[in-house]
Parts: C-alpha cells; structure tokens; sequence
C-alpha cells in the first residue's frame, strides 16, 4: 500500500466492519486515601475492534498506564463496564497479555523457560509448551540465544523476549506500557518495525500506550488522546497515513501536519499540572560552593 493507492476511507470502513472486541462504558476509576478521593479516569466511552493497533497517548497523570493495567485485569475499576468479547472484565486473563516498559522477565530462567512460563501455568505439557515457545522464539529472531539468561540479553531482546511471552499465549489483545521507552532510539525503531510486522501477520489487537507522539503516529490506526485531571477522552484521532510505515513517512507533509496536531493536543494541557507536581517545595541551600 503506497500514497497513490492508500484511501483512508475504505481502510476505517474495514476496521468498523470489524467486530467490537473492546468496550468501555462509563469507565472511571476513583483512587481512595483516608477521606480524600482523586479520579484518575473519568466516564470513558471508547469501542476497539479486532485487529486494530490503538495508540494512547496524554500528558502525565492522565490515566493511560491506569487505563492498560485495568484492561490487563491487574487493578479493578470504580464504575462503569469494561467488556471483552462480549464479556466483563473481572482479572487477569492470558486473552489479554500485557508488556511493560520494564522487561519483568524471571531473571532465573533462561529465554525458552520465561516463554515457556505461560503455557505451562495453563496446563500444557512439557512437551507441548517447549514446541509453543519454541516456535514463538523463532519468530522473534532469538533461536540462538533460547538458553541464556536476561542479564545476558540486550534491552531490545529482552523486550522481544517479552513480547513473545505474551503471545505464546494466543492472547486477543496485547497491552503495551511503554514497551520500548528504555530503549536508545536506534534500537527503538528497529522495535517499531519488528512489532508492526507482527501485528500485520497476525490475529493480534494492540492496544499501546507512549508518551512519544512519533511513534503513536508511526504505529496506530487511532491514536486516544486522554486529558489530565480528570483522565477523559479528548480526542479520538484516525491516523490516514499509509502501511506499510517506514520511518521515511516521518519526513512527509502529511506526517508532520498530523504531529502538529497531535502535539497541540498534548501540550495545550500544558495547565493541567498532576497533583503530583502541585506545590513542589523551595529546594533549601546544601551547599556553599557558588558560580565564582
């Protein structure tokens, strides 16, 4: 698919087609401390179909990482639905792998053990998890290094190794935080690309979640731009730029017009401070060295 033959409209006209594999109604989520209350996520609508590559994206404290971990089953939500495949969400679940920026890889086990984890838990035989991360492995490219250990490992591999410990599982959706933010950029982009060749091959619906615009523009069919304090929906982007992406699309008008757009998004929050960061303190003088 090149620019001359990329019609944006078909492609989203296909993606709607699709069945809703993902849906958030009225989604919130309400932290708790003594008597104080803090609303990370506020009322969210959103619907994800099969097979779509989803990007969020949002200034600090708007609830993204929030948002993929209630999804992945790990923390509960306050109110609203959150269904997948027609039913709630109510845990942890191997249809919904989930990567994170740290490797989290058992540093005991060697590449094939850490891929082999998922399908074991499950029940498989030895045999048969052997074959599964055998197989998953190649896939990633690190058949010659299926018996050492993650310290032996660079960062890129060990998030390959990662990625494909998710998807031995046969998930319906992988959940990415921030999987390649550790990364040096060269390594980086080589990721991108090695993730969207997976997702083009097969059955697999990403939702990823980055602070880096480029790379939600690079990656996405949508991009889901949250708003801090409360988390909200600001926007929902369609990213009409052709695939295959290579990085030489950053170069083009239409790229750089759609980052504009994305990047106001961003930065026009720039007032909507994280509590966090509410009311730093004057750093006291601990030293008595000056400029002279």
């Amino acid at each position: 698919m090149n620019h001359s033959t990329f019609n944006a409209h078909e492609y989203f006209q296909k993606i709607y087609a699709r069945p809703v594999l993902l849906e958030a109604k009225k989604l919130s989520q309400v932290f708790k401390h003594g008597k104080t209350e803090r609303t990370i996520l506020n009322q969210l609508d959103l619907k994800i179909h099969k097979r779509e590559f989803i990007c969020v994206i949002g200034p600090s404290g708007c609830g993204k990482s929030t948002l993929s971990r209630i999804v992945a089953g790990l923390d509960p939500y306050s109110h609203g639905e959150l269904i997948v495949d027609g039913e709630l969400i109510k845990g942890p679940s191997p249809e919904r792998g989930m990567v994170f920026q740290g490797y989290t890889l058992f540093p005991w086990k060697t590449v094939k053990e850490n891929v082999m984890f998922g399908p074991l838990l499950k029940g498989a035989s030895n045999p048969s998890a052997e074959a599964a991360a055998r197989e998953w492995i190649n896939i990633i490219g690190l058949e010659k290094y299926e018996n050492q250990y993650p310290h032996q490992l660079s960062g890129g591999m060990k998030q390959r190794v990662a990625i494909a410990r998710a998807l031995v599982n046969e998930p319906k959706i992988l959940l990415m935080d921030e999987p390649f933010g550790a990364l040096d950029p060269h390594t980086r982009q080589k990721m991108q690309k090695h993730l969207m060749d997976l997702w083009q091959n097969i059955d697999i619906t990403i939702i990823f979640v980055t602070h880096d615009m480029d790379e939600a523009i690079l990656l996405a069919d949508r991009i889901v731009a949250l708003k801090a304090n409360p988390g909200e929906i600001k926007e929902i982007i369609e990213v009409h730029l052709p695939r295959p992406r290579t990085p030489e699309l950053m170069l083009t008008p239409e790229f750089k017009k759609l980052r504009e757009r994305v990047d106001d998004l961003v930065h026009a929050q720039d007032d909507e401070v994280d509590p966090a960061l509410e009311d730093l303190p004057k750093i006291p003088l601990m030293t008595s060295v000056n400029e002279d």
